[in-house]
């Protein structure tokens, strides 16, 4: 069973990239996007989260909090915020339990590439999961999301 649009978001704590302890009840009160992708410098993965940080500051216009998960340790995070100059925060979800959580773990244990848009109640408001985890919602994506859920103006 995993969560639905118009269900809380189940709550967790990971570490990650900055260091540091990320945990999704702290966010009460604001927007909070999850990008749940395979895996470190994988080609599809890395291109996602280039265009990602190109378009960082368009994600940090909305105020919305924004994390990027992975089933990869802390220690290739490190190495892929460094390689790629990341500056968006990026979570190890070891073992994929927050993946299992929310519905995204893949049969071979790590995360399907998937979107969560979550609203200051902490309720998720827009789920989209890519079958094949080939494509990946851009930034302008996110924000048409963001728009069309009431979470966010027009630009």
């Amino acid at each position: 069973m995993h969560p639905h649009e118009g269900e809380p978001a189940p709550d967790f704590t990971l570490g990650g990239v900055p260091a540091g302890a990320y945990h999704l009840g702290d966010q009460r009160g604001k927007i909070v996007v999850l990008a749940f992708y395979p895996g470190d410098f994988t080609p599809v993965c890395s291109r996602q989260l280039q265009s990602y940080e190109e378009q960082r500051q368009k994600l940090v216009d909305t105020g919305a909090t924004f994390w990027a998960i992975s089933t990869d340790g802390l220690e290739k995070h490190e190495r892929m915020a460094k390689s790629y100059a990341l500056s968006f925060p990026l979570l190890a979800d070891e073992g994929a339990v927050v993946a299992a959580l929310y519905g995204v773990r893949s049969l071979m244990g790590s995360a399907k590439r998937s979107l969560f848009v979550i609203d200051a109640a902490g309720i998720i408001r827009y789920r989209h999961n890519d079958p094949l985890s080939l494509s990946y919602r851009s930034v302008d994506d996110i924000l048409r999301v963001l728009h069309e859920t009431g979470l966010r103006s027009q630009p």
